[in-house]
């Protein structure tokens, strides 16, 4: 793991425990999602790519947003997408289960196929 990123998770660490529960099990489920998936610190977070960027993590006080570089062109099933940009879109998570009940490992795909 590169310095960068473990001071990016040690910085998360400080902030309390369901916060890097949360990100953890985020960037596990991003970089699970496929093959040669990089990641870099970019834009106060952990910007994911396979060729070109597709999504990122996002820690705030009260939650953390995965947000995702093409997200307005997503098929929206769940209707969790939020935002009104011309191109990004972001889900919030302030717990862990909302991972899970949001789905996220099916729209962190989406974004994967939609940035291959």
């Amino acid at each position: 793991m590169e310095k960068r990123i473990e001071a990016f998770l040690a910085d998360i660490r400080e902030r309390g425990d369901n916060q890097l529960a949360i990100v953890s099990a985020l960037r596990e489920i991003v970089l699970a999602s496929g093959p040669d998936i990089s990641e870099e610190i970019k834009y106060g977070g952990l910007l994911f790519a396979a060729g070109r960027p597709f999504c990122g993590i996002f820690p705030y006080s009260a939650h953390v947003t995965l947000e995702f570089s093409e997200g307005a062109a997503l098929p929206d099933a769940h209707g969790l997408l939020m935002g009104k940009g011309k191109g990004r879109r972001h889900i919030k998570m302030q717990s862990l289960s909302d991972i899970a009940e949001k789905h996220i490992a099916a729209y962190v795909h989406l974004a994967l196929a939609a940035a291959s």
